[in-house]
């Protein structure tokens, strides 16, 4: 009875928590005529102002803060090296590597340590992979009552 009674106040409080969140979230809906009020006067661009934009809402990507075309080289050299160079060019290096930890060596060897002893008629695992001369057990009185599952 009391596991039901507190799910339902956890079910209650994370009913509430959604409901204050969605209300953070809601945004309101302003429903003034003000900017119905102000009219903007298109500015007239002429052919020449459209070729030779003015630097003047330029905004640097950071690498020069005065030359609009040393940025942009800058910029430009920057991405290429570190995308280019660096990001596709080091992939793919990485990943045609030479298989320094023998991975593909141990498996070969794996396989045919199996077909040898299929062959010749042997267990796959040799139970005595261990010798049982080097294992030491414990005895019967340090076991006690421990259960043993084999």
């Amino acid at each position: 009875m009391s596991a039901i009674f507190r799910l339902t106040s956890r079910a209650v409080a994370l009913q509430r928590s959604l409901v204050a969140n969605q209300a953070a979230v809601v945004r309101a809906i302003n429903t003034s005529s003000k900017k119905d009020e102000t009219i903007t006067t298109p500015t007239s661009v002429t052919a020449e102002d459209f070729a030779n934009p003015s630097p003047k809402n330029w905004q640097s990507y950071g690498f020069d803060y005065k030359d609009q075309v040393e940025d942009r080289k800058a910029t430009k050299s920057t991405f290429f090296f570190t995308v280019t160079l660096c990001l596709v060019w080091g992939t793919f290096y990485w990943a045609y590597l030479p298989d320094t930890q023998f991975r593909d060596w141990a498996q070969r060897e794996g396989f045919l340590e199996l077909r040898r002893r299929e062959k010749a008629g042997l267990d796959l695992v040799s139970p005595n992979y261990v010798d049982p001369a080097n294992i030491t057990l414990p005895s019967d009185e340090d076991l006690a009552d421990t259960e043993i599952i084999i």
